[in-house]
């Protein structure tokens, strides 16, 4: 599905086709740098289009925005042939389908505001992902000034984001209120389908594509909250992210590996099981100008080799030159 999203503010957008499943957690298991899960997916009716609602006006300029001129694209920057793009990510979700896998997919391009969206809003745990919620209220108490960052802690944020550190995110997840900080970074963003955890643990907190480009959207130009040069932090990180984990777990599938020739920056996320199936999610922003963004996540229930070159090989179905 295609649809045109005005600069500000955003407006609602109907799915052609909405997919909605809930993701209830059974039993938690944690091993290495991500969790894995045990859950079951229970079918609900979700409308996706919320997500990507706002009553936002435009903000005035932050003079902040003049060192962040990597994050804000050029308004006269060519349009992109989106009607292709919408071909081949139907290609690339019936291909994953052929295999197993479930994909749900959404792309936007944030100058002119066209988002490709495969219609397939069900919520599973984001896994590490959930780290740049961590991330952006701990900068945000920074920034008001009430935390208070040492080298050490900026140190183990970076690591945190760049190598998805799990002993860095329990840190900073009890010292920030745990649940407590995806409640407030949820409704800073308006984010309506992301949910804190219901076992307590960050890795089980729930979310959706279209909430997860919101976030990225509102992240990049600084009307989620998060000052742009704390919001700079986060990007830069997820520039720099690691070909493996903490843990050694490969995390360049999805978006790194797919769209090779692209600058990108992201944040991947990883957990087995739920149900049968290991869930692969693939989060960020892309180019130079930092023009795009997208989220990929799929389920399979195959072994994490198999799973992660099929979030791979939809992203290069997607983009055949690795390119946008």
């Amino acid at each position: 599905m295609r649809t045109k999203m005005p600069v500000r503010p955003l407006k609602r957008f109907t799915a052609m086709a909405v997919v909605a499943a809930v993701a209830s957690v059974a039993s938690v298991v944690v091993a290495g740098c991500e969790a894995k899960v045990h859950a079951k997916a229970q079918s609900a009716p979700l409308q996706a289009a919320p997500g990507l609602v706002s009553s936002r006006s435009p903000s005035p300029p932050q003079l902040a925005e003049l060192l962040f001129e990597a994050i804000s694209p050029s308004q006269a920057a060519p349009a992109t042939g989106f009607g292709a793009l919408e071909a081949r990510v139907r290609h690339a979700t019936e291909e994953a389908a052929a295999s197993g896998a479930t994909l749900a997919v959404a792309f936007l391009d944030r100058v002119t505001r066209e988002l490709v969206f495969d219609g397939n809003s069900q919520i599973v745990g984001t896994a590490s992902v959930a780290k740049l919620f961590i991330a952006d209220d701990l900068l945000l108490r920074e920034a008001q000034g009430k935390a208070a960052l040492s080298s050490d802690d900026r140190q183990a944020l970076d690591v945190m984001l760049q190598s998805s550190d799990d002993g860095a995110a329990e840190k900073f997840w009890d010292q920030g209120g745990g649940d407590a900080i995806i409640a407030a970074v949820t409704t800073r963003y308006g984010l309506t389908s992301t949910t804190p955890p219901s076992d307590g643990r960050w890795w089980n907190t729930m979310s959706s594509v279209t909430d997860l480009i919101r976030y990225y959207d509102m992240l990049l130009d600084g009307s989620g909250g998060l000052p742009i040069e704390r919001a700079k932090i986060i990007v830069d990180d997820l520039a720099q992210s690691t070909p493996t984990g903490v843990d050694g777990y490969p995390q360049r599938f999805g978006i790194p590996e797919g769209l090779y020739a692209e600058p990108v920056a992201v944040k991947q996320g990883w957990m087995c099981c739920i149900g049968s199936d290991w869930m692969h999610l693939s989060t960020g922003v892309i180019g130079a100008d930092r023009r795009y963004i997208m989220v990929v996540q799929s389920l399979q229930p195959a072994d994490d080799a198999t799973a992660r070159d099929t979030i791979t090989h939809a992203v290069r179905t997607m983009f055949p030159d690795g390119r946008i």
